[in-house]
């Protein structure tokens, strides 16, 4: 079943879109970073980039009026949609009732603030494909990587620089803490752009899609807080060698040059050289040494 079959599923245009808007009386807020897709085009090459089977059951964070969300129903098995908004979460059942009469049994609602689900009703998830946030989009990505381990792929459009963020490689301009955290849970890639136009109301920014695909974290004796805490103190100061800037996670300097060495790596580099496993070899040091 693809979003293209016109006997399960209309849907919206820009026109739609403001009409519901209007009817529920929505008035998106940055403060939720509400920017709902209004072009079908866009939806269309979402869900296929999402690579989604007929058995998958997605999370949708923010569906808002439901434009992904009608894309969704008709690829997969189930959608479950996790919204803020109180007011959106109760019109969208209505929206797929009159756009996919046929498809409402396959939806699923959950009133929730994202950052906060520890699970979701019905079978496992198996993918998570969303329009996130731009003011939360790592941090709700990287939990619900966490929470929902059943969650096997999946595909997000995010602000375009953290995509590129998302995606980078160690040793690129724009590697940091959420390509290391990410790359925990995740292979992460860059999926193509997304122009704001596509958007009402227009964001300042353009977005871009990152297509991701779940693998096992680096085998290690530290634990994921414990590897996340180097690398937050990697980062922390940036143009300092790893010797300088974890200092104050390994005690000293001379104890910071220490579990560098034990781990094979040389303590005039900095984080931006690492890769997750190099983090999660120093972890381990640390851990041994405490």
């Amino acid at each position: 079943m693809t979003v293209d079959d016109p006997g399960q599923v209309r849907l919206l245009g820009a026109a739609d879109v403001r009409r519901l808007g209007a009817s529920i009386g929505v008035r998106p807020t940055k403060r939720l970073g509400q920017n709902f897709v209004v072009d079908a085009n866009t939806v269309r090459r979402i869900v296929r980039a999402a690579d989604l089977a007929a058995e998958d059951v997605v999370v949708e964070v923010g569906p808002g009026l439901g434009s992904l969300t009608l894309g969704l129903l008709a690829a997969a098995a189930r959608v479950v949609a996790v919204e803020i908004d109180a007011g959106l979460a109760r019109a969208l059942p209505r929206t797929v009732a009159e756009h996919a009469p046929a498809l409402v049994r396959r939806l699923d609602v959950v009133t929730a603030d994202a950052l906060h689900v520890e699970a979701v009703p019905g079978p496992a998830p198996t993918a998570l494909v969303a329009n996130l946030p731009y003011n939360v989009a790592v941090p709700v990505l990287l939990h619900l990587l966490e929470t929902l381990p059943s969650v096997r792929h999946g595909l997000v459009m995010v602000q375009s620089e953290v995509a590129d963020r998302l995606a980078a490689p160690p040793g690129s301009r724009t590697y940091g803490v959420p390509s290391v955290k990410a790359a925990w849970w995740a292979r992460m890639d860059r999926a193509g752009a997304v122009s704001r136009l596509v958007f009402w109301p227009v964001p300042n920014v353009d977005s871009a899609l990152v297509a991701f695909t779940r693998r096992d974290p680096p085998a290690t004796s530290a634990s994921r807080t414990q590897v996340f805490a180097v690398v937050d103190a990697a980062f922390a100061q940036r143009r300092k060698s790893l010797r300088a800037a974890l200092a104050g996670w390994a005690g000293s300097p001379g104890a910071a040059e220490d579990a560098l060495r034990a781990a094979g790596l040389d303590p005039g580099l900095r984080g931006e050289a690492l890769d997750v496993g190099d983090f999660a070899r120093l972890a381990e040091q640390r851990r041994s040494a405490s």
